[in-house]
């Protein structure tokens, strides 16, 4: 069994140590007898989107969302090649940004998004970013859980039609907005940063799920001992006084 990860713009999109979700991925893909690679592109590449499993999109400040753009939207056609053959997506911050209709900075310049979603973004004033640690209730794939990460954005992304999760401490998609990210059957689209998936294994095995779903169909995983993780979490929980 093989997982293929395609990481996009890894050169420019990985703020706040985004490269870690790849290699949680990895990992815990590789405890399981998985033979995962991680395949790289970036402005001016080629490849062949639908041929991987999963696409990973780091996020990014306002400067390098201005260079990656044009680039990422002469792609839409194979992105939505992917998403029809079955690929599954993982987007932070700046990817979770660029898949719906626009962004638009504080300066008024707007950048437009591949449109995928209905969801649109605008940058608040610095009085109303989202900064700092912030924890969620998710329902993913039928499974409810806890789950922790960083935020750190001005954008705010109005217009979502089906949340990532229940903010239960910080702000989410807006400020104080009680809501955050974006996600389908195949898209998990989130602020969260810190990486991600080392303090979130569930999120991190859903999501390999997802993707060994196109080739595989529905696979169970072994079980890994997730101790550590999970303390890693919990006291995070504790922390911001969730748990």
């Amino acid at each position: 069994m093989e997982l293929k990860i395609l990481w996009m713009y890894h050169d420019l999109m990985d703020l706040y140590g985004d490269k870690g979700n790849t290699q949680v991925l990895k990992v815990r893909g590789r405890k399981r007898g998985i033979d995962v690679t991680v395949d790289t592109c970036t402005i001016g590449e080629e490849r062949n989107i639908a041929d991987y499993d999963l696409f990973f999109m780091g996020g990014g400040a306002d400067n390098e969302q201005g260079l990656i753009y044009k680039d990422l939207l002469s792609r839409r056609e194979q992105i939505e090649e992917a998403m029809k053959s079955g690929t599954a997506f993982l987007l932070i911050c700046g990817g979770y940004q660029l898949f719906g209709r626009y962004y638009r900075d504080q300066d008024g310049n707007t950048i437009d998004g591949l449109g995928f979603f209905d969801y649109y973004t605008e940058s608040s004033d610095r009085d109303h970013r989202c900064i700092g640690n912030i924890a969620l209730e998710i329902t993913m794939d039928g499974d409810t859980f806890r789950s922790v990460g960083f935020e750190n954005h001005g954008g705010q992304t109005k217009n979502v039609s089906s949340p990532f999760g229940k903010v239960l401490s910080g702000h989410g998609n807006t400020f104080n907005g009680g809501f955050e990210g974006y996600m389908d059957d195949q898209v998990v689209a989130t602020y969260m940063h810190g990486p991600l998936l080392p303090k979130n294994p569930k999120i991190a095995d859903h999501i390999i799920q997802r993707a060994l779903k196109k080739r595989y169909g529905s696979v169970e995983l072994k079980a890994l001992d997730d101790t550590l993780e999970n303390n890693a979490r919990d006291i995070m929980l504790k922390r911001l006084g969730v748990l």
